[in-house]
């Protein structure tokens, strides 16, 4: 941030503080400290916010699946321009599948978010030959087959849920690749 920016900014900040406890049976009661800028409580509910902060969980959960079922955990590219084409390429492959699950939640009345990321990228690799050796009046009825094949298995809600997160394979012992493999071929071979 520049100077200039940093003194636009005003010197001080109302805010509005909302205490609440979350009690799950089988879990510690904990209290939640919140902080917000909605002041006005008529229009924004003490309720509503408690609300809307509950459902960041789903939020987080996206962006884990856009990490880990994409495979986007690993950034294979190397400048900087390619970088952000390799993430906007995972971004739209992300919003295809997630597009897909709402107009399957829609079609066949199941909540999006109750749908598997997984299971639809699974199927939907699976339905792309027949969509490619398919007319366009059949590719209709192939597509509401995948949206139906897509609800057929619904997440259950598991509401408190808690995993660790942790990797279940150990990492080898080996060191990582750093030179092309032509390269360390003739050192070992000349060592």
């Amino acid at each position: 941030m520049s100077k200039d920016e940093f003194d636009a900014l005003p010197s001080a900040i109302s805010v509005r503080e909302i205490y609440y406890y979350i009690v799950i049976p089988g879990f510690r009661t904990s209290r939640v400290s919140l902080i917000t800028t909605l002041l006005d409580k008529a229009t924004y509910s003490t309720l509503e916010i408690v609300g809307l902060y509950g459902k960041r969980w789903d939020v987080e959960l996206d962006l884990r699946h856009i990490k880990t079922t994409l495979g986007m955990d690993i950034l294979r590219c190397k400048t900087p321009s390619m970088i952000r084409k390799e993430i906007h390429v995972y971004l739209l492959a992300y919003n295809l599948l997630r597009s897909l699950m709402w107009s399957a939640g829609a079609t066949y009345n199941t909540p999006p978010n109750r749908l598997s990321l997984q299971w639809t990228r699974h199927h939907l690799i699976n339905f792309i030959p027949k969509f490619e050796a398919a007319d366009s009046q059949k590719r209709l009825r192939i597509y509401r087959t995948l949206l139906k094949v897509i609800v057929h298995k619904a997440v259950l809600e598991r509401p408190g849920r808690c995993e660790p997160r942790v990797t279940k394979r150990r990492p080898k012992a080996y060191p990582r690749l750093t030179k092309p493999r032509h390269e360390l071929r003739h050192q070992l071979q000349t060592a």
